[in-house]
C-alpha cells in the first residue's frame, strides 16, 4: 500500500536545495524531501515486504525518489540519508543482517544510492538518526551533551557528545540496552536482567506475564488479566492502561520498570554527564507514571553535581520521528 502526504502547497514555487530521508524498516519504509530548515516538502510511505528481497525494495525507493525529484524542477538535490536499523557499518555505508530486514546481508546501500542519483549518501542506524532529530529540532534542541532512549519494542540510545553525533568505533556506541541491572529478569538484548529488559515493551511484557502468573497461581485477582488463558495477551499498553486506572498489579510492574530505568539512567548521568536524556516511546506517553519513581531512584544513585545539571525529558517529535530521523541523516552533515 502507498501512501502520499503533501506538508506545503505550491511545492515548486520556491528553488532551493533539497535533502531526501529514506527510512527504512521491517513493516514499512518511507521517503521524505525537506530542506535545510527541517521542513519536510513531501512524504511517500510504502509496505516494506520483505519477503521481496532487498534488491525490489530499494528499487521501489529509486522510483519514488524519481517521482519525487521530479515534482521540484530546478531544485538541488544535496545529499540523501538513510535511516536503518543496525548492524550496520556507517562509514562505509554498509547494512548487515538486520533482523527485521531478513536477506539484507552486506547490502553496500550507500554506493547504490551516490551511484544512482549522483549525490553524497549518508547511513546511520535508526536510534542515531532519531538522536539526531530530536537533538536538532526536537527535546535536546540546544544541547551539547545528550543522549536519547528509545524504549520502545527495544531500548536503543543515541549519543550527542561536544556537539557531534557519537557512534562509536563500529557503530555500537550507545547501546545502553545490553547494560546488565540485575542478576535475573526480563531478558533484552539476548541477556536477563538488562536495561533493555526491564525497560522496553517486550520486557515490561515478560516482567508482566511473569508476575500475574504468579499472582494467579497464589490466587490473588489481577483486574486487568482475571485469568490465566489471558495471560499470553499481556502486552506493554495493557499493563500501562490498567496502571493509569490505579490497578494495583499493573502500578507494581511499573514501579519495577521505572525503578530500572531510574538506575540505568544513573549510569549514563554518571558516566556521561549530559544536559539531557531525551526517552521516546513508552516514556513519552507515559511519563506521569514513570516521572516520580525515575526522580526519587535517580536523587539516590545519580552524583549530586551530574544530576543537577541534566533534565530528563519526553521525546517531542512523537510518530513523526522517523521521518525527521531520516531528513536529518541528510542534512546533519551540512549543519555541523
Amino acid at each position: 500500500m502507498l501512501t502520499i502526504y503533501t506538508y506545503m502547497s505550491e511545492t515548486n514555487q520556491t528553488r532551493g536545495d533539497i535533502y531526501i530521508g529514506l527510512d527504512i524498516g521491517g513493516t514499512k519504509c518511507g521517503v521524505v524531501v525537506g530542506d535545510i530548515s527541517f521542513s519536510i516538502k513531501r512524504k511517500v510511505s510504502f509496505e516494506t515486504r520483505t519477503e521481496r528481497g532487498y534488491h525490489a525494495i530499494l528499487s521501489e525507493f529509486q522510483e519514488h525518489i524519481k517521482s519525487l525529484l521530479i515534482e521540484y524542477p530546478g531544485h538541488n538535490l544535496k545529499r540523501i540519508g538513510i535511516s536503518c536499523g543496525g548492524p550496520l557499518d556507517s562509514k562505509k555505508g554498509i547494512i548487515y543482517s538486520p533482523p527485521n530486514l531478513p536477506g539484507w546481508d552486506n547490502v553496500p546501500i550507500t554506493r547504490i544510492f551516490s551511484d544512482e542519483f549522483g549525490v553524497e549518501t549518508a547511513l546511520q542506524n535508526d536510534a542515531n538518526a532519531c538522536a539526531l532529530a530530536e537533538w536538532l529540532m526536537g527535546a535536546g534542541k540546544g544541547t551539547t551533551n545528550m543522549v536519547f532512549l528509545t524504549f520502545g519494542t527495544g531500548m536503543g540510545g543515541g549519543l550527542i557528545l561536544n556537539g557531534k553525533l557519537y557512534s562509536g568505533t563500529n557503530d555500537l556506541g550507545g547501546e545502553v540496552g545490553h547494560i546488565r541491572l540485575a542478576k535475573t529478569g526480563p531478558v533484552g538484548y539476548g541477556k536477563a536482567g538488562s536495561f533493555e529488559g526491564f525497560c522496553s515493551g517486550g520486557g515490561i511484557a515478560q516482567l508482566a506475564k511473569s508476575i500475574v502468573s504468579e499472582k494467579l497461581k497464589n490466587n490473588q485477582r489481577v483486574g486487568f488479566c482475571p485469568s490465566r488463558e489471558m495471560i499470553s495477551e499481556i502486552d506493554t499498553k495493557m499493563v500501562t492502561v490498567a496502571a493509569l486506572a490505579s490497578d494495583p498489579v499493573a502500578k507494581e510492574i511499573i514501579r519495577i520498570s521505572a525503578e530500572y530505568l531510574g538506575q540505568g539512567l544513573a549510569i549514563l548521568i554518571d558516566v556521561l554527564n549530559p544536559e539531557c536524556i531525551v526517552i521516546g516511546s513508552i516514556y513519552a506517553r507515559n511519563e506521569m507514571l514513570f516521572k516520580p519513581i525515575v526522580e526519587r531512584v535517580l536523587q539516590k544513585e545519580a552524583i549530586p553535581a551530574s544530576l543537577e545539571v541534566c533534565r530528563i525529558k519526553p521525546a517531542e517529535l512523537g510518530d513523526s520521528i522517523g521521518d525527521y530521523a531520516a531528513l536529518c541523516v541528510a542534512i546533519y552533515e551540512d549543519k555541523f
